[in-house]
Order: C-alpha cells, then sequence, then structure tokens
C-alpha cells in the first residue's frame, strides 16, 4: 500500500498533462475563433459561405447533362489535361465535389475549414493555403503518372490520367493540417492526417495520394508560419542606421560691460540669494 502512490504519479501526471492539452486545444480551435466570430460578425464567414455556395452550385449544374459538361470544362482537372490548363481550372475545381461522395457532408467540412481558417488566418492565407495545398496535390498526381506504374513505389498508370481531382476536399484537409499545426492541436491533427493515411491504405487510389501530399504541404507551410526569408546579402543592402542628432553646445553666458547692467545684475542676484563676495 505504501508504494501505491508512487506506482499512480506517472498516471497522475500523463492526466494533467492530457487535460491541459485538450483544454489548450479547445480554446485555440473553438473559443478564440467564436470570440473573433462575436467581435466580427458574419462578415468574418464570407470565404465559408462563398466556398460552400459555390459547391452547391455546381453540384446542381452537374445534376444535368449540359451542366455536367459546362462543370467538367470549368474546374474538372485530370493528369491528362495540359499543363496550362490544369492551372487555369485549378481554382475553380476547389468548388467542384466529388459526385460518388455525399455532398452535404463534404459542404459541412468545407464550410467548417474555411471558417475556421478565416477567423484564425485571415482570408489571404486562407485562399493561399487551400490554393497551394490543392496544387501541390494535382502536381503531384501529375508526376507520379509520368514516373509510370510501379516507379520507384509512387509510379502510377497511364489509366488514372483521366481521373478527376479531389476538388475541394484537398483543400479542407489542407487547412485543417495547416490549422492543427500552428494552433497545436494534436488532436485534430490525429484526426485529420489518420484519416488521410487509413484512407490511401483501405482505398489505394489517386484521391487518397493526393490527400497525403496535401497533407504534406501544409505541414511545410504551418512550420514557415510566421518566418521570413533571410537572404545572405540582405544585411549588405540594408541602409546603414541614422545616428540621433547631436544637440548644438550651448554659448557660455556673457555679462554686460557696462556697469550699470552689472550692477542691476547683482542686484539680482542678491534678490535671488545668490550674493557673491
Amino acid at each position: 500500500m505504501a508504494g501505491e502512490p508512487g506506482a499512480l504519479r506517472p498516471l497522475v501526471r500523463a492526466a494533467r498533462f492530457t487535460g491541459r492539452t485538450l483544454r489548450g486545444e479547445w480554446h485555440a480551435v473553438v473559443v478564440d475563433p467564436v470570440r473573433r466570430l462575436a467581435h466580427r460578425g458574419l462578415s468574418g464567414l464570407l470565404l465559408a459561405f462563398v466556398a460552400a455556395s459555390g459547391v452547391i452550385l455546381f453540384h446542381d449544374l452537374a445534376q444535368h447533362p449540359a451542366g455536367a459538361t459546362w462543370v467538367r470544362r470549368l474546374g474538372g482537372v485530370t493528369a491528362d489535361l495540359p499543363l496550362w490548363l490544369s492551372l487555369l481550372r485549378t481554382p475553380v475545381s476547389l468548388y467542384v465535389p466529388a459526385l460518388d461522395l455525399p455532398v452535404w457532408a463534404g459542404i459541412t467540412q468545407l464550410f467548417l475549414a474555411f471558417a475556421l481558417a478565416e477567423l484564425v488566418l485571415g482570408r489571404a492565407r486562407t485562399l493561399a493555403v487551400a490554393y497551394v495545398t490543392t496544387l501541390a496535390g494535382t502536381l503531384t498526381a501529375r508526376l507520379m503518372i509520368e514516373l509510370g506504374p510501379g516507379r520507384w513505389g509512387i509510379g502510377l498508370p497511364a489509366e488514372y490520367g483521366t481521373v478527376l481531382d479531389t476538388g475541394p476536399s484537398a483543400a479542407v484537409v489542407g487547412l485543417f493540417t495547416y490549422l492543427a499545426v500552428v494552433r497545436r492541436a494534436p488532436v485534430v491533427f490525429t484526426l485529420t492526417g489518420g484519416s488521410m493515411v487509413w484512407e490511401s491504405i483501405a482505398v489505394p487510389n489517386l484521391a487518397g495520394r493526393e490527400h497525403l501530399v496535401a497533407v504534406s504541404a501544409a505541414i511545410v507551410l504551418a512550420l514557415l508560419h510566421g518566418r521570413r526569408l533571410r537572404l545572405p546579402y540582405a544585411r549588405e543592402n540594408r541602409p546603414a542606421p541614422v545616428p540621433p542628432p547631436v544637440p548644438e553646445p550651448r554659448a557660455p553666458a556673457v555679462l554686460p560691460a557696462d556697469p550699470a547692467c552689472a550692477r542691476q545684475c547683482d542686484g539680482f542676484r542678491t534678490s535671488t540669494g545668490a550674493r557673491t563676495p
């Protein structure tokens, strides 16, 4: 019985550490964004509303044959397209949902990812992270197909060149991963990254690989968050600091040569108690 408290001490420390981690993650991922939303109002969710509305619009258009053709022409990205056309369609592909997935579940995840990112990161950084992670998956898919089947363990056959890219899901995965790293949220990071790894193992397809690439790109971007690139010649081109202005020396007071003025000065000194002997 005497050794029981010592045996429980590691469990108590682990429980305290887990509690502090979960409490910090709750404040970083939920409490702080809600406070910012209360301060900014619905204008802080502009990107989330635009993204969700775009996905709903493209999904409705894709239900008709003519609409599906235009959706594919505007936002359908495949690896067999010319590179310039893929780059041109990539921003629109963020609003083209996968037809084989439940659209409303995807819209909920999309809205939540863009809402949290816009409140925490701002609009410019949110758009940059979403676009870069999506583009990273798209370009990596092209590279895998160019390598050929089985090359270096990541090559894919040419048949995958006609498969549509992930659409908004890569951006959602990238935003959640970026937020998890920047905000130090291990639970969100484990759920996001772990689900992508499980997806790539359970269903080994092109989308799973693109999601893993999006997670990797988001981690790199998050590790570079807040850091500036320092060039070796930056110090040489930096302007020299301007020294502070030196105050000019004040000239000493000169007593007047006129005796009358001197007596007045002596009287002033007498009245102020500074009489000279």
